[in-house]
């Protein structure tokens, strides 16, 4: 009888456990997915950060080649006179 007791005790909390495991377990792979769908989006938007620091840097070479041809025009117009 007393086997049946101990058994009892140590059982019970494991099927317990079990079932409490189980729907985890069951949603494993769905998370899985998404950390991975995360990742995947986690590298576009690195490639997209570098991708507009690049358009940055050309953008500001654009402006400094702008802000010359500016000053050579006004030059020009007051050579002109």
């Amino acid at each position: 009888m007393l086997i049946w007791i101990v058994l009892a005790l140590v059982l019970l909390p494991l099927v317990a456990l079990a079932l409490a495991v189980r729907p985890v377990l069951a949603r494993l792979p769905k998370l899985r997915r998404a950390a991975e769908a995360l990742q995947r989006r986690a590298g576009e938007a690195e490639a997209l950060r570098e991708t507009a620091e690049a358009l940055q840097q050309r953008a500001e070479g654009v402006q400094r080649q702008l802000d010359t041809a500016q000053q050579r025009l006004e030059l020009i117009k007051a050579k002109r006179g």
